[in-house]
């Protein structure tokens, strides 16, 4: 029990063996793994230290672990074979690598050629379409003119009668007289150009009794008008003024006679005479009454009944602002309509006042059959009454407060100065005019003069008295600018008065300011409106207005001008066919001599809306370049819309009703050589471009070494006289087509985006299509207008600086547009575009359209330009709201329609894109 017990608790002696046996087993265990643990780990080092050793000794031949090159290998007899396989497939490799090469450099050179062959395909593609066009269009114009079968005539023979030429069959009496029988049309033939002779009335003893202001602008008229020659020998008209005399001085009736019988190329009766008396004050005397005037035409503001020929004679308007331009800042806006007074008048008549104001009768007594000589009683006492009743402001006096104008018996004499009466219409929406109350007095001086000063200030004139002759009322419709009533009907004047709506109001007064402005306003106007009028009688064309002749720079071309791709990829757009045509012109006007046969009555008497829109038809000259304008036609039809309404597809041509056309770019710049050179670079290649007119507008010429592109259509350099913004709208003799495209020298426009403008063009050609759209704005705190090119769905106007208009609008920019306007512009170096949108939406009441979705159209990094100013804004600011006060009205329209092509959306197959579609 004892032993056991030491056994268990490990004691020392025999019992203490097992706990020896244990520890010497551990010792054993830890010194076997401590030691395979140093052969693992340690024996490996040393082996690989000692073999690198052995490796890196100097003798080679020592070496027996390190590597042995290929010869050492090939020694051995069983790797000589593999060495051997391995070299040849090495030179097979570098042979079969350099055969791959060239063929791949076969490969490409064989790509090349076929995208070579592939581009001769599709352009002989495109030679056998334009060829297929070509002989098309020639064929079709051959069938026109086998259908028209009118060979080319020459020019009829002039009939020039000797000076002496034998006297015309005199009618019965002077009063009969009408061109068919007091007319030589001998002297007038169609080719003739209307000349005039204007005799010199200093040289005869009445000139010193005329007017001096008369005088002086009649003179200063003469001498600026096409139609006058001092060739007498071949004048077709023989012009004499003879008045406003001063009545001190004035000759006897018997004296003025026969020094009018004793005019050189009087011929005995005075046939194609034009007899001129020109009133510039309302008192004026007809002293021609007592006179035989023979076959002489008179033109005068005063006739009576058995003075005046219907058709032979002309009723013309006073000349009030003989030596001055109307100051448009003086004259009222047209807007609002209505004004203090519904109307107003003011007047005497001496002889029959006392009567008209103390023996007043009644409307049943004229109801029973005791008629007055005239309504005067009636008038005063109808008007008297619509005053007192308070139910409108009317002011109407029969009384002058001081002393009245002379007059002619019957007629209401004026009252006060011109600068009163016309205070006083700026109040009134009507003036009435009293006609006299003699009915053998036509016309009167007083008469025409009321109806001038009401035009002028925007009143619309109400004339009493239906059996008046206006001025020019043979070619103008005056009732679309003033009311003619009949004396009777004066119980209904203030109804009728009542009735009328603003929208017609405003119309009349617009058409008014229009007759103003074109007949009556100036000595220019009236003296061009006369003779109009007798060209236009006998049936003579006008001559055409005279273009801007261009006086080219000289310059170096043939620089090989590049294609800028981001101005011509058009993606998969194709713009139609290419042009292989020279560059050709527009039709010339092919109606000067049907215009006056077949349209006098349209253009005259059917202008649409409030305005006529052609307004220097008949008076102006006719433009040269406005056939397709006018609608008259060219002889074309429509070959690129098809026929039968399948339609030609897009790629196929043009379209439209002009198939064959082409545009001439017009471009501004002032001493920015390269910024143009690049601008006119990237026009190479643009579709349909006739030439390109740059106007230089900077008094120092382009460098000498300076080097033009060729861009494959002519590049006219113009040189101005000034610099002047106005330049850019001038009618230059070298723009040979109807559509002209304005462009900026900095603008980038892309030939897509030019073609397209374009055709969105033809399809509107009275309208201004453009890229960067503008509007105006009412400033409600500061009560006028604003100029904002903030982005916006509306517009009201397209700038010029990159847009489409009609040649047409040159003309009447640069020519008819009031020189106020033109003057502002170059006062300020700024607003011809604004000044552009006026004129045209003035005239066609229509705003302009915008294509696509640009705003902007700058390049980047090019030199600034004007509207970079501070000043910029604030000047075209001023520049509306005055040119509102020129036109007396807001012209411009806004609108938020604008064009874009599906076609620049999407993606369509070429034989899905049939159409032309706008969004």
């Amino acid at each position: 029990m004892t032993g056991y017990t030491m056994l268990r608790n490990g004691g020392v002696g025999n019992g203490g063996q097992p706990w020896v046996l244990r520890w010497s087993s551990r010792i054993r265990l830890t010194w076997l793994s401590f030691t395979l643990f140093i052969i693992l780990v340690f024996f490996p080092l040393i082996a690989h230290y000692y073999l690198t050793t052995i490796d890196d000794a100097d003798d080679a031949g020592k070496r027996i672990f390190g590597p042995r090159t290929g010869n050492e290998l090939c020694e051995v007899k069983h790797v000589q074979d593999l060495c051997r396989i391995r070299e040849s497939v090495s030179e097979e490799l570098l042979q079969l690598e350099a055969k791959r090469q060239e063929l791949n450099s076969e490969i490409a050179k064989l790509n090349l050629k076929i995208e070579a062959c592939k581009k001769s395909i599709e352009n002989a593609k495109q030679d056998l379409l334009q060829l297929k066009n070509v002989i098309s269009q020639t064929e079709h114009s051959y069938k026109e003119l086998m259908a028209q079968n009118q060979p080319k005539l020459s020019l009829p023979i002039r009939l020039l009668p000797d000076k002496d030429d034998s006297n015309l069959p005199m009618p019965k009496s002077n009063r009969n007289c009408r061109l068919h029988n007091c007319f030589d049309y001998s002297r007038c033939p169609l080719t003739s150009g209307f000349p005039v002779y204007v005799y010199n009335s200093d040289q005869y003893p009445f000139g010193s009794s005329i007017d001096p202001l008369i005088k002086q602008a009649f003179e200063a008229t003469v001498r600026t008008n096409v139609y006058v020659t001092e060739n007498a020998n071949i004048a077709c008209v023989y012009i004499i003024l003879v008045g406003e005399m001063k009545e001190p001085i004035m000759p006897k009736p018997t004296e003025l006679e026969q020094q009018l019988h004793s005019l050189p190329y009087w011929r005995t009766d005075g046939h194609n005479h034009l007899i001129i008396n020109l009133s510039r004050k309302s008192e004026t005397q007809n002293f021609i009454y007592n006179i035989s005037t023979g076959r002489a035409m008179i033109a005068q503001s005063t006739f009576y009944d058995v003075q005046y020929r219907p058709g032979f004679d002309i009723v013309v308007s006073p000349l009030v602002h003989a030596m001055s331009e109307p100051n448009f800042l003086e004259i009222p806006p047209q807007v609002p309509v209505k004004r203090k007074y519904l109307f107003s008048f003011q007047g005497e008549k001496i002889e029959s006042l006392r009567s008209s104001l103390q023996e007043v009768r009644s409307f049943e007594e004229e109801i029973e059959g005791n008629a007055p000589a005239d309504y005067d009683d009636r008038i005063i006492t109808t008007l008297k009454a619509v005053q007192d009743s308070k139910l409108d402001f009317v002011l109407v006096e029969f009384t002058c407060k001081n002393q009245p104008k002379a007059s002619l018996p019957t007629e209401w004499a004026l009252c006060g100065e011109r600068d009163d009466r016309l205070d006083l219409l700026k109040l009134s929406t009507f003036a009435l005019i009293i006609t006299p109350g003699d009915t053998h007095l036509v016309v009167s001086a007083g008469c025409a003069m009321r109806l001038f000063e009401a035009l002028e200030v925007g009143a619309i004139p109400v004339i009493l008295g239906e059996q008046v002759q206006l001025p020019y009322h043979d070619v103008i419709r005056w009732n679309e600018a003033a009311l003619i009533i009949p004396k009777p009907r004066i119980t209904e004047v203030h109804f009728l008065l009542r009735s009328i709506s603003d929208n017609d109001l405003l119309a009349m007064r617009r058409q008014g300011r229009f007759l103003w402005e074109t007949y009556f306003s100036t000595s220019d106007n009236v003296f061009s409106t006369v003779l109009a009028i007798i060209r236009t009688r006998i049936q003579i064309p006008a001559a055409p207005i005279q273009e801007e002749t261009a006086v080219e720079i000289p310059h170096r071309s043939g620089k090989a001008a590049g294609t800028d791709p981001n101005m011509a990829d058009n993606g998969d757009l194709d713009l139609g066919p290419v042009e292989t045509e020279p560059p050709y012109a527009s039709p010339r006007y092919l109606r000067n001599f049907t215009l006056t046969a077949v349209d006098i009555y349209r253009n005259w008497n059917s202008a649409p809306g409030p305005f006529h829109l052609f307004p220097h038809t008949p008076f102006d000259p006719v433009l040269p370049s406005e056939a397709k304008f006018l609608g008259s036609g060219t002889g074309f039809r429509p070959i690129g819309g098809g026929a039968g309404g399948s339609g030609k597809e897009f790629q196929a041509a043009l379209g439209g009703n002009v198939p064959r056309e082409q545009f001439t770019v017009v471009m501004l710049t002032y001493e920015r050589e390269e910024v143009l050179m690049n601008s006119l670079e990237r026009l190479n290649g643009l579709p349909y471009l006739n030439k390109v007119v740059v106007v230089w507008n900077s008094p120092k010429l382009p460098s000498e070494d300076l080097l033009w592109p060729d861009i494959g259509v002519p590049i006219m350099v113009v040189r101005t006289e000034k610099n002047s913004l106005n330049n850019r709208f001038l009618p230059w003799d070298e723009i040979e087509t109807e559509a002209i495209l304005s462009i900026d020298d900095d603008a980038q426009l892309r030939h897509d985006e030019i073609m397209f403008g374009f055709r969105v063009w033809r399809e509107a050609r009275d309208r201004i299509v453009g890229f960067p759209g503008r509007y105006h704005a009412w400033d409600i705190p500061h009560q006028s207008w604003l100029y904002n090119s903030n982005y916006s769905c509306e517009l009201s106007m397209v700038l010029t600086g990159a847009a489409f208009f009609h040649k047409y609008y040159a003309y009447l920019y640069s020519y008819v547009m009031p020189q106020a306007i033109r003057d502002m512009v170059d006062e300020y170096t700024n607003c011809e575009d604004i000044a552009m949108n006026f004129l045209v939406s003035h005239i066609t009441r229509k705003p302009p359209i915008k294509v696509t979705s640009r705003w902007t159209f700058r390049c980047p990094g090019c030199p600034q330009a004007l509207s970079h100013d501070d000043s910029h804004f604030h000047e075209r600011h001023k520049c509306i709201n005055f040119f509102v006060k020129v036109y007396g009205y807001m012209p411009l329209l806004y609108t938020q329609f604008r064009v874009d092509s599906v076609l620049f959306k999407t993606r369509l197959p070429h034989d899905k894109t049939k159409c032309f579609k706008f969004i």
